[in-house]
């Protein structure tokens, strides 16, 4: 047998120990390059590991259930040429014929090229196999919101299933090929269909296809690859600003003796910057604790409401969006509040952040303060049910009841899960975090 080749997990960010959740070939399946060989699930996506080149499985080392990080094992494949196949398969059959014209006697040779297709599911016959990775913002776009591996969406498509249709019974509510399975049983014996469940509910969008513009016949163009963080934050938004019925509450903060304090407070303590950031998350958790709907989840048809309180941070960085959390931020002051911030934000301007730095939120904060404009509408991060965006404050006249003064105004913005709060709660509960940030000594209380 000629040299086998390793088929590694390849460059997939910051994940580590991901598992396997599918194998997609099984050892003597010819594979193409491209194909997937096996599914991985982290907590932000699913993904599939490619075959570096064509050829034929031979032993797979993994199974599912195993924890996998970028450079682990996968297969071990026979190139295609080690193995006698023509390296270019999806060409080999076009040219397969003509070939024995010259000489009869090789014309069973091309009986085994039908088997140079791809045996594994993922990839059917006469067809080019899918990206090794498909979850990126086209891929989540309202109409393709189901949660479900390649493998499991072209085994639905072949059975004629709408996977909006469809509940998924896996972690976080995955499609597996046994609920299309029970989905199509169901079906064919007269019984309803199911919905997808969860806390989102089912997608099924039925949008029109989004449109194909050449745009380069009206001018010069350039064309910029979407950054894999976009591409997962894409995905995400999309998901949450369709399937959430999203309503923004505005309301002003007076901060004027706030900010006096934290100026002091930076002037004594000069080894940590101290940001209005770190009063907002003060004030976010007092209000949480008064208002505890805003710090919950929805899940089918029950509310989680948590008795911890994780604050999601996000982070501007060069390559898009990212929204670390602050855990336990009621047990800490602001002083800690302010190291535990800064390095969070070095971690994420450095690309260092990790899966877990950026699990478990209970509700996120986006701050545009030291960019501008005055409000502004932040996407809810699912599946929290509420987000706080923040604006930049600047100097109002406000009346006293006397005459009107100079006061520093910070413009809030609260989005919120309209299917869990109403409107009147979220009318308390920015007013409540105003009170809170205009008199500090309400943290206290």
């Amino acid at each position: 047998m000629a040299e086998l080749k390793e088929a590694r997990v390849p460059d997939i960010g910051n994940d580590k120990d991901v598992p396997v959740i599918e194998l997609l070939v099984q050892p003597g399946d010819k594979v193409r390059k491209d194909q997937g060989l096996v599914t991985l699930e982290s907590d932000k996506a699913t993904m599939e590991v490619p075959a570096p080149f064509d050829g034929i499985v031979r032993e797979l080392k993994v199974k599912v259930g195993d924890e996998l990080s970028e450079g682990s094992v996968v297969a071990l494949i026979e190139p295609a040429a080690a193995a006698g196949e023509p390296a270019p398969a999806p060409k080999a059959e076009a040219k397969a014929e003509p070939k024995p014209e010259p000489k009869p006697e090789p014309k069973p040779e091309p009986k085994p090229e039908p088997a140079a297709r791809p045996a594994a599911p993922a990839a059917p016959a006469g067809n080019p196999s899918s990206p090794p990775v498909r979850f990126d913002a086209e891929a989540l776009m309202p109409g393709k919101v189901p949660y479900a591996s390649p493998a499991v969406r072209l085994f639905a498509r072949e059975l004629g299933v709408d996977l909006a249709q469809v509940a998924g019974s896996a972690r976080a509510g995955r499609i597996t090929r046994e609920d299309v399975q029970g989905f199509v049983k169901q079906v064919m014996a007269g019984g309803a269909a199911p919905r997808a469940g969860g806390g989102g509910g089912g997608g099924g969008l039925d949008l029109i296809p989004w449109p194909k513009v050449d745009f380069s016949k009206f001018g010069g163009i350039e064309r910029q690859p979407l950054s894999r963080i976009q591409k997962l934050s894409g995905a995400n938004l999309a998901r949450n600003w369709a399937m959430i019925p999203h309503v923004t509450q505005f309301d002003d903060a007076d901060i004027t003796e706030m900010e006096a304090f934290r100026k002091k407070l930076g002037e004594e303590n000069k080894d940590v910057k101290v940001t209005p950031l770190v009063f907002l998350i003060k004030a976010a958790v007092a209000a949480l604790k008064k208002y505890p709907a805003f710090n919950a989840s929805l899940d089918g048809d029950e509310l989680v409401l948590k008795q911890y309180f994780n604050i999601g941070i996000a982070v501007d960085t060069p390559d898009g969006l990212v929204v670390p959390v602050i855990r336990d931020a009621d047990r800490k002051g602001l002083l800690e509040l302010a190291r535990e911030l800064g390095e969070v934000s070095a971690k994420a301007r450095d690309k260092k952040l990790t899966s877990a730095d950026m699990q478990g939120g209970c509700f996120s904060i986006s701050s545009l303060g030291g960019i501008g404009g005055t409000a502004f509408t932040p996407i809810i991060n699912a599946p929290e049910v509420a987000i706080l965006g923040v604006s930049r404050s600047a100097m109002k006249p406000v009346w006293n009841g006397r005459e009107f003064a100079p006061r520093l105004v910070l413009p809030l913005s609260l989005s919120y899960d309209h299917r869990v709060i109403d409107g009147a709660a979220a009318a308390r509960f920015t007013s409540y975090l105003a009170q809170v940030l205009g008199d500090l000594r309400r943290l206290l209380l």
